[in-house]
């Protein structure tokens, strides 16, 4: 079993910048895939970023490229999600998620069911 805590989320104007923190207990964290998704009332949830076990790939959604940045450090059982420039439309819940799987040293999974444990989520809302 995993369980994991997402933090970091609130209130901003546009433009600014945010960073949610997701840390990990359970399963050997340097073992694990991480994601993190999103999903804005009314959507389907979304996957926005994600980071290899050991940190040394990453992979993001169209819409956040060049805006997200997700990061871990193992050591601390901690992924990280650095959200700058946010906008309106980055209004969501955001979920980190966990995945095991032997290639998660080089695979980022990208859709909801290939993930095998979710945060409770935390809310990011951006105003105009």
């Amino acid at each position: 079993q995993v369980q994991l805590v997402e933090s970091g989320g609130g209130l901003v104007q546009a433009g600014a910048s945010l960073r949610l923190s997701c840390a990990a207990s359970g399963r050997t964290f340097s073992s694990l895939a991480m994601g993190w998704f999103r999903q804005a009332p009314g959507k389907e949830r979304e996957f926005v970023a994600g980071v290899t076990s050991t940190g040394s790939r990453t992979h993001y959604g169209d819409s956040v490229k060049g805006r997200f940045t997700s990061s871990r450090d193992n050591a601390k059982n901690t992924v990280y999600l650095q959200m700058d420039s946010l906008k309106p439309e980055d209004t969501a819940v955001y979920y980190c998620a966990a995945d095991y799987r032997l290639s998660s040293r080089y695979y980022i999974p990208q859709r909801t069911d290939e993930y095998d444990y979710w945060g409770q989520g935390t809310q990011v809302t951006v105003s105009s």
